[in-house]
């Protein structure tokens, strides 16, 4: 048994049955539309952000139909972000598929972005889960900032680890913690439950961006070299961030001119991975990982003791020791 059929094991039920909503909740009249949906569903990945939706309610309460409601609005809002950000970066590829730009230009693919944005928006209106819709919009408001943020410092490379959390926090933690709250909302009227749910999803979406971010240093079978992604795209992330906290003026200076102005040269990327390594960069964000990993654990040990809350242990293992 795979390790993401073991988490899904308590809510296998309700995540088949959440494949037939999603699809429903994407309907139009427009045929286009209907027919760039259904490549969107046909190329869908693991499903993370449902899964911590349903196991967050299941391990608080009943799963009803407001969790499915707030699964749907999460998935919906994480698609329109994925096809917009495609636009944004100009990605031809996603997950081996082509992206929606790719096929259908950028024009199409800002509305279909638009529209996945406007049915989520709809669907918690109709059903008048307002509380949903606070939870949902609140991590909107947080990615768009967190996403600017970057951008914003990305120009200057004048990242401090503070700034790095403020960035991961607000770009990728909000939408996993959204899950969680969203979870908790569908089960439960306690404000303080859904809060401590937010921010349990919060330090675990933290957690996910640091492995991710761990990807860009790690040798790939095929060439036998690190990716660099981040490093060609000036992303500056916690491994870099910290080599250069222990280098010399002369040294920083060397590796912030070859990330600014030869980030597309293999050579020059290749010193700044070697430069990261040697500085303790990796060792440091893989502790800081496992220690992050080892408060979310600690964390859930506040909430009920049954079969989901051992599966969102497994899911936070998960996120740590995954491969890609």
């Amino acid at each position: 048994m795979s390790v993401i059929t073991e988490i899904q094991a308590p809510i296998k039920e309700h995540m088949n049955l959440f494949e037939d909503k999603f699809k429903a909740s994407m309907k139009s009249k427009v045929p286009l539309l209907d027919k760039i949906t259904h490549y969107i569903i046909k190329r869908k990945g693991k499903q993370m952000r449902p899964m911590f939706v349903f196991l967050s309610a299941k391990m608080c309460g009943d799963i009803n139909e407001k969790t499915y409601t707030g699964a749907s609005l999460i998935e919906l809002i994480h698609t329109a972000t994925l096809v917009h950000d495609d636009v944004v970066d100009d990605a031809n590829m996603r997950r081996g598929f082509f992206s929606i730009n790719a096929l259908w230009k950028n024009k199409i693919a800002v509305l279909v972005g638009d529209f996945l944005l406007s049915k989520s928006l709809m669907l918690s209106i109709n059903n008048k889960h307002f509380d949903l819709l606070e939870i949902i919009s609140k991590a909107i408001e947080q990615m768009s900032e967190g996403e600017l943020l970057q951008i914003e410092k990305s120009r200057l490379l004048d990242i401090t680890e503070e700034v790095y959390y403020n960035i991961i926090t607000q770009k990728t933690a909000s939408l996993i913690a959204s899950c969680c709250a969203a979870g908790g909302a569908s089960v439960s009227d306690d404000e303080l439950l859904v809060n401590k749910l937010w921010q349990w999803g919060e330090k675990v979406g933290v957690v996910f961006q640091i492995k991710d971010d761990l990807f860009d240093y790690e040798t790939k079978t095929l060439t036998g070299k690190p990716t660099g992604i981040d490093i060609k795209e000036r992303k500056m992330t916690l491994p870099l961030i910290y080599a250069l906290s222990q280098a010399d003026k002369s040294e920083k200076r060397t590796i912030i001119n070859y990330i600014k102005n030869h980030n597309e040269n293999p050579d020059k990327v290749a010193k700044v991975i070697e430069f990261v390594k040697q500085k303790g960069g990796i060792e440091y964000t893989q502790n800081t990982m496992l220690k992050l990993k080892d408060e979310c654990l600690a964390m859930l040990e506040d909430f009920p003791d049954n079969d989901a809350r051992h599966a969102l242990k497994l899911l936070v293992e998960y996120t740590v020791n995954r491969k890609k």
